[in-house]
């Protein structure tokens, strides 16, 4: 049986064992899966669907649309994975036309108070964003990324798969998986051995994965060429093939790079 405090006003659909904290407001769309918990002044409006055990703090404003100067277009969806927890004050936007209508975020991660995701941004699993960083819209965080505090994420930039992002950084272009980025503007320092380590990555893989970054990053070859040598010589590791399909990929940004020339 939910537990709804008298002042919270509720229209979703609320399963069992969800929590509703006094004062907070659930929209008709909205869908709360078992044990969620809202604590009291949440707001979650629009086509919101908030995944089991997700717990979300006060004066968190879910599911809202775009901040998007002049936005025509319908509204978007937006789908929280199970056992996230989001802080005080956290701001999560819906999709919107401008993208493919759907914001997205995985499951277990940790919004830290304060934290902004913009419209029709996609989020792995086990991402943590710390006091006032964000993402504006159409960002693509992958599993595991760590952005620290007072970070400001770019639109359209991706961010690969265990990466780190340094406090107060600015990131306009991609970061490639289980990169290390710090500074305004962002530039790659090395990769995230820390998280690799974390991870359970044996010292071998890291080493090789540590050879291909400076396959990729010394020299004075074109990146493509840097590219493809890698591939040659390391391609065989996944942890490198990670990084070099990140890279072939692209996107709208370009690639974030060292400052001064890798060793």
């Amino acid at each position: 049986m939910a537990k709804i405090h008298a002042t919270a006003q509720v229209e979703g659909r609320v399963c069992a064992d969800v929590t509703i904290g006094a004062f907070c407001v659930v929209g008709p769309d909205v869908v709360l899966a078992d044990g969620v918990r809202l604590h009291e002044n949440v707001i979650i409006k629009g086509q919101t669907e908030i995944g089991e055990r997700t717990e979300i703090f006060p004066f968190a404003s879910i599911g809202q649309a775009g901040q998007i100067a002049g936005y025509q277009g319908g509204p978007g969806r937006l789908t929280v994975g199970a056992g996230c927890v989001i802080r005080e004050y956290v701001t999560i936007n819906a999709g919107s036309d401008k993208g493919d209508k759907v914001t997205e975020i995985g499951k277990d991660c940790y919004f830290m108070m304060g934290v902004h995701v913009g419209h029709d941004c996609k989020i792995g699993r086990n991402v943590v964003m710390v006091n006032n960083s964000g993402l504006a819209g159409h960002c693509l965080i992958g599993d595991l990324v760590i952005i620290s505090g007072n970070c400001a994420v770019h639109q359209f930039v991706r961010i690969g798969e265990s990466a780190f992002i340094g406090a107060q950084t600015g990131v306009e272009n991609d970061i490639i998986p289980f990169g290390m980025a710090i500074g305004n503007r962002a530039r790659l320092k090395g990769l995230n051995i820390v998280g690799l380590k974390r991870r359970g990555i044996d010292n071998a893989r890291i080493h090789v994965l540590r050879a291909a970054y400076r396959g990729l990053f010394a020299g004075t070859d074109t990146l493509r060429i840097r590219l493809d040598s890698v591939c040659a010589e390391h391609g065989q590791e996944p942890l490198v093939r990670a990084v070099t399909d990140f890279i072939r990929a692209s996107g709208e940004r370009g690639i974030c790079v060292p400052q001064e020339a890798v060793a």
